[in-house]
């Protein structure tokens, strides 16, 4: 079945970096557009960013110019680079294959 396992998630100080890694397996990872999805505090599920097979991005509004999405097919991983970060973008970081989410990764952004 779908497998996914965030990691990389922690406490940086604002204008800091963290890159997250999603291993994923169960399924053909290199087929099909892979997504990094959050959720604040309080607030739902916000979409992040995505990657489809083409190797083409997209991102939210929010995230545009410090966040870049990566996938190596020979590893089966996501990743998601984030600098500059802002104490908004504190949430739990999830990956996703359709409706299938992994358990998540907490980023905070506090000094």
């Amino acid at each position: 079945q779908v497998k996914l396992v965030e990691s990389g998630g922690g406490l940086v100080q604002p204008g800091g970096s963290l890159r997250l890694s999603c291993a994923a397996s169960g399924f053909t990872f290199s087929r099909g557009t892979m997504s990094w999805v959050r959720q604040a505090p309080g607030k739902g599920l916000e979409w992040v960013s995505s990657i489809n097979t083409s190797g083409s991005t997209y991102y939210a509004d929010s995230v545009k110019g410090r966040f870049t999405i990566s996938r190596d097919n020979f590893k089966n991983t996501l990743y998601l680079q984030m600098n500059s970060l802002k104490p908004e973008d504190t949430a739990v970081y999830y990956c996703r294959k359709d409706l299938i989410r992994g358990q998540g990764t907490q980023v905070t952004v506090s000094s």
